[in-house]
């Protein structure tokens, strides 16, 4: 989702959050938890693995084997002093020991409640893949687009024009490199992305003159 740049993301989170569906889990950074979004997405019937603040007062009702534990989020204060209308959720708290710059503590709450369908040590390793679209946002903005370089774009409607230009060129290289570890048989995430565009930049006056497909257009 895009808008101007008075929209916050929160806002922008609200219409994604439109897409889920039951089978799918969904995973979201500590700027988005709040009582509202988890139960807009929680509506989907979709399940949820978000990161949220560590001093969050979650106050442990039961203690699970794999050293989680069972508690609620609340909408207002008064619900919280009350323990009122409460929504049971999962806390899982860990550490990254041994990793360079990582946080003292990492706190996620989730959907699912069976410690045993969804141990925990799993779903902390599954969260870190979310950190993903960090990178997909340094290629795009970095390395893509160019550091220090803003769209040149001066009318909204170009400016959406020039951004899904930019999504269109970065799926297609990442489409690239996917084939590629295809056939290597080897993990995509060992790719460089700076290396593949250095790459597709040469070959790029290969391609300079591509004739218009023959296949006649589906209505």
């Amino acid at each position: 989702q895009m808008a101007g740049c008075a929209t916050s993301e929160v806002t922008l989170a609200k219409a994604v959050l439109a897409c889920l569906e039951p089978d799918m889990l969904c995973l979201a950074d500590r700027s988005f938890f709040g009582f509202e979004l988890w139960s807009l997405a929680r509506d989907s019937g979709a399940n949820l693995l978000w990161r949220v603040r560590k001093n969050m007062r979650l106050s442990p009702d039961k203690r699970l084997p794999d050293g989680s534990c069972l508690s609620r989020i609340y909408r207002c204060e008064r619900d919280w002093r009350h323990k009122t209308n409460g929504v049971q959720v999962r806390v899982i708290d860990y550490r990254l020991d041994g990793v360079t710059g990582a946080e003292p503590i990492y706190r996620l709450v989730t959907s699912l409640l069976d410690h045993e369908e969804a141990p925990a040590k799993e779903l902390a390793a599954l969260y870190h893949e979310r950190w993903a679209i960090e990178t997909s946002f340094d290629e795009l903005k970095t390395h893509l687009r160019g550091a220090r370089i803003v769209l040149r774009s001066r009318t909204p409607d170009l400016v959406r024009q020039e951004f899904y230009g930019l999504i269109m060129a970065h799926f297609a290289i990442r489409g690239l490199m996917h084939e590629a570890a295809l056939s290597a048989d080897e993990d995509p995430d060992r790719l460089s992305f700076i290396h593949t565009v250095r790459v597709i930049r040469r070959k790029l006056t290969v391609f300079a003159a591509i004739p218009p497909s023959t296949t006649p257009r589906l209505s």
